[in-house]
């Protein structure tokens, strides 16, 4: 904390300097703090600054994802052991470098955001534009706070709150539980929501930014994971009866392709492009989930390789299958050019996810479509994060556990039909997991939260895990969910806080 407490004294110094390619805003030197949120130019240069850490390699294009990978539905695709102690639930992935910036990266985003509720207001400014960037400021807020309190909250403890009023000399405790957060975090969203503009209102130039549908989005799924059902199928209702979303009807492939990274099917995504510079921006997933080395064509990364048994969890039939997965000798296309699948020689799995690789399919797709650089394996495609299905699939499930089976007929009949399956009735929460893995399978809809939340982890994960050939390709773990429910704080945030904030239990 002690380290959060260093963004919260620098906070003004590191939003002066933040600029981002996907909100279109061109730094403009560096004001000092004392003539700062001055102006409206300050406001807008400090809402480009939340989106800063989305570019970061292990903000949404590893890093966290790595916490995911814990799933049935993948496995560690080279040889890495901190991401295998991460997979095995062993506690030598402690102070590893993948995920031990999660936590403060996060924090950044909230003292920039806090400093946006706080300052923002009283700039003299369009009353527009200044509501819908307070708007974004609790939107984002809310979703870093939602991410860090899934991962690391329980019963037991939340995640420290830290608000616009806190005093940044002081590390923060931690909540006394998860739902203390929720609640904060319910607040937020509502926020966001009475603030940001609906999506079909905004301008083009904007797409990226906090809008109305995304906060009820998140709000759906924060009282589906605080397991309110009534209020997770209101707000979900309120996004699907807006009349602004809707599902992708030419085909599950076409959602991801980057010509429909504003379909009506879009609720919020990182957004990415592969010539914003050096780094590349947005999330690297595409590149890191491309095979290794990519036949001597690019630098794919070779990590998160999908398991037989998420490949066998879909019905005959089902059009979400072979658009999510490759195998050997299925026929694709890349750089232009038809390839039979081959894996890499040192891969772990036979199998590659296929979800984000329509912009490698053309001829010279290098800078339009995918970034120069293969260390940052950037494209054109922007990496959902909540896409309408998502929230289809939130109102069954809310619908289930409310009113009992066959509640939920109507929303994922909806998302059958579209994968090329018959409609169902009386449909159960085992049907509902199964949608929910084959549509969202490699997202970061998180099938291993998941799978802790249904509390099915540990009788999952007692299983090992099979390649293409049925050979075991991961072994049986161990999963308590006592313990392994949540991660682990990272250590480093422990030590600077000078104990104040306290280690998840068994860690």
């Amino acid at each position: 904390m002690n380290r959060n407490i260093k963004y919260i004294v620098l906070a003004v110094a590191a939003i002066l300097a933040s600029c981002t390619k996907q909100l279109d805003i061109a730094p403009e030197g560096a004001p000092s703090a004392q003539n700062f949120w001055k102006t409206k130019e300050d406001a807008v240069k400090a809402e480009a600054g939340m989106y800063n850490e989305y570019n970061d390699e292990n903000f949404y294009g590893r890093g966290m994802f790595w916490f995911i990978n814990a799933s049935d539905d993948m496995v560690t695709g080279r040889n890495k052991p901190e991401a295998d102690n991460i997979k095995n639930f062993n506690k030598t992935y402690l102070g590893g470098g993948y995920t031990e910036s999660q936590w403060s990266m996060r924090y950044s985003i909230i003292k920039k955001a806090n400093d946006i509720i706080k300052n923002v207001p009283g700039i003299v400014m369009d009353e527009q534009l200044k509501k819908q960037i307070i708007g974004d400021a609790y939107f984002n807020a809310g979703l870093v706070y939602f991410q860090l309190a899934a991962n690391y909250g329980n019963e037991k403890a939340g995640v420290p709150i830290v608000t616009p009023e806190s005093n940044p000399a002081v590390a923060v405790p931690r909540a006394a539980n998860v739902n203390e957060n929720y609640d904060y975090i319910i607040q937020l969203f509502l926020k966001a929501a009475d603030n940001c503009p609906l999506f079909s209102a905004m301008n083009p130039a904007d797409y990226g930014k906090a809008h109305k549908t995304a906060a009820w989005a998140y709000l759906s799924k924060v009282y589906l994971y605080k397991k309110d059902y009534v209020n997770a199928k209101k707000y979900a209702d309120m996004v699907i009866g807006a009349g602004i979303h809707d599902l992708v009807l030419t085909g599950f492939a076409d959602v991801f392709k980057a010509s429909n990274n504003w379909s009506k099917e879009y609720i919020w995504s990182v957004v990415c492009t592969p010539n914003g510079g050096g780094t590349g921006w947005g999330s690297k997933l595409p590149g890191v989930m491309l095979t290794n080395k990519a036949w001597g064509i690019y630098n794919g990364w070779g990590y998160y390789l999908p398991t037989k048994e998420l490949y066998d969890s879909y019905e005959t039939g089902d059009q979400r299958r072979e658009a999510t997965i490759l195998k050997p000798g299925d026929k694709f296309m890349f750089f232009g050019a038809e390839r039979t699948f081959t894996k890499d020689a040192g891969a772990t799995s036979n199998y590659q996810f296929k979800k984000y690789m329509e912009p490698f399919t053309y001829a010279n797709p290098i800078p339009t479509h995918v970034n120069p650089n293969g260390d940052n394996g950037t494209t054109d495609l922007n990496v959902p994060l909540m896409r309408f299905a998502e929230v289809l699939l939130i109102k069954a499930e809310a619908a289930i556990n409310a009113d009992g089976i066959g509640a939920g007929d109507a929303e994922l009949n909806r998302i059958r039909v579209r994968a090329g399956l018959l409609p169902k009735t009386g449909m159960t929460m085992v049907d509902l997991k199964r949608e929910r893995r084959n549509e969202l399978a490699g997202e970061w809809a998180d099938r291993h939260r998941d799978l802790v939340r249904w509390g099915d982890a540990e009788a999952t994960y007692a299983k090992p895990l099979h390649d293409f050939d049925g050979t075991v390709n991961w072994p049986a773990r161990t999963f308590d969910p006592l313990i392994h429910g949540v991660w682990a704080v990272p250590q480093k945030e422990i030590d600077n806080s000078g104990g104040v904030i306290k280690q998840n239990f068994g860690w």
